[in-house]
């Protein structure tokens, strides 16, 4: 980049939390574990509904205009400084992390995507695209006064035997969840949570952590919902929201494929009552002979997860336990056969997804697979625990991720792009 000035300004924070920018620096992103400047196409102003987040014994990294120099700040005025980091809203892709050198010792970052920060003529901007114009998620498409709240509420006084009505009134109520907030609203997509066990111990993992590295960020449904209770709430949406999509594989649960007996009779039930709307499964893809059955019953779509299209990076962070990358890749191909809607859950971590290495295994994945579908969904992890964890270094030579996801439509044009589960007319 020839002019270093025109970049936004480093954004830091102090140790009370008051976030300014810094009068000299300018902001800078990082690519795995290196550190550049973004380019102008990669800047946007911050989303609405983005949050920002201080990162607590990590010190900004930024580039002085005047000589092309990279700076470590640890102070500034003689109070200590730490970086700041954008969490962007959902239909949003991370084009770069927040740049910054980790104290040694400093525990881990919650489970969250920390996209680099910076602010020009007022406003902050972020290094991010937007990678889907659907508003289901959009926090200004939310109504005020939270009216799905009440509707949750009554909700389970009308069906006070259905413990997953209770459970998705929680998610609602407590933890905002904008999917449960939808269903409650009766728009968009509902949740269909069933899982309490998992055949992946993924390092990331947002329901369910051992307590040593990170807290996970909401809790895993503890109990399996029956199948009457299952269409009770899918039954309710499908037939009175138009384009209505449900979706078994939540972030509240393990992995749906481990109650295949119940999905499968939930499927059918559903099935028998109403023909309306799209039903989905978020899913790692595990169990090619469950899936068959679930297509068979009455599935209509499903998302499959990869962190990465190479075997050993996806061993490393999936972890899975009775089941192989090549039986996701199969899955895969199974909707594909089975004239199933197919999606990927590409999680996008910026210097591994855009490495060419990694842009190579994916389109041979994609050659194979017929899939249908790119979600480019941002990886929500401390990025030196999953670099640490993959063992991975990466190289200088990421191609970026707005040009990869360029480079994946010219030579697939057929696959469609997005970041939420389309209903199928």
């Amino acid at each position: 980049m020839d002019d270093l000035s025109s970049l936004p300004m480093m954004v830091v924070a102090d140790a009370d939390g008051e976030v300014f920018e810094h009068p000299n620096l300018r902001m800078m992103g990082a690519s795995g574990r290196f550190h550049r400047p973004p380019m102008p196409e990669e800047i946007v102003p911050m989303p609405y509904g983005a949050d920002l987040y201080v990162l607590p014994d990590r010190h900004p990294v930024g580039i002085d205009p005047a000589t092309g120099r990279t700076e470590i700040v640890h102070s500034f005025e003689g109070r200590p400084v730490f970086a700041v980091s954008a969490f962007l809203p959902p239909a949003y892709t991370s084009l770069l992390w927040s740049a910054f050198i980790r104290d040694h010792g400093a525990p881990h970052l919650p489970l969250y995507a920390y996209t680099c920060l910076g602010w020009r003529e007022g406003s902050f901007v972020a290094a991010g695209v937007r990678v889907d114009p659907d508003p289901r998620q959009d926090l200004h498409n939310f109504p005020e006064g939270e009216p799905e709240n009440r509707s949750a509420r009554k909700a389970v006084l009308k069906y006070p035997q259905n413990r997953l009505i209770k459970h998705l009134a929680h998610c609602c109520i407590t933890y905002r969840c904008p999917a449960a907030r939808n269903l409650f609203l009766g728009r968009y997509e509902a949740p269909l949570p069933t899982s309490r066990t998992c055949n992946a111990a993924c390092v990331g993992c947002i329901s369910l952590q051992d307590g040593t590295c990170v807290p996970s960020t909401q809790d895993r449904i503890s109990f399996s919902p029956t199948p009457e209770e299952v269409a009770e709430v899918a039954v309710g949406h499908l037939d009175k929201v138009p384009d209505g999509v449900v979706s078994f594989g939540q972030g509240c649960e393990g992995e749906p494929l481990t109650e295949g007996d119940l999905l499968h009779a939930a499927i059918k039930m559903i099935r028998e009552r109403t023909t309306a709307g799209t039903i989905n499964l978020n899913t790692n893809g595990s169990r090619p002979d469950i899936l068959k059955r679930l297509f068979a019953a009455g599935l209509d779509s499903v998302r499959i997860s990869l962190n990465s299209a190479r075997r050993e990076l996806y061993n490393r962070y999936f972890r899975p336990s009775g089941y192989t990358f090549e039986d996701v890749i199969r899955s895969m191909a199974l909707g594909n056969d089975m004239g199933k809607f197919v999606s990927v859950n590409y999680f996008v971590f910026p210097g591994l997804t855009d490495e060419p290495a990694e842009a190579d295994a994916f389109e041979k994945i994609l050659k194979k697979t017929g899939i249908h579908m790119i979600q480019w969904r941002n990886l929500n992890i401390d990025p030196d625990m999953y670099m640490d964890s993959l063992d991975w270094d990466g190289t200088k030579d990421a191609m970026g991720i707005k040009p990869l996801i360029k480079r994946i439509h010219k030579r697939f044009p057929m696959v469609r792009f997005g970041y939420f589960n389309p209903a199928l007319g």
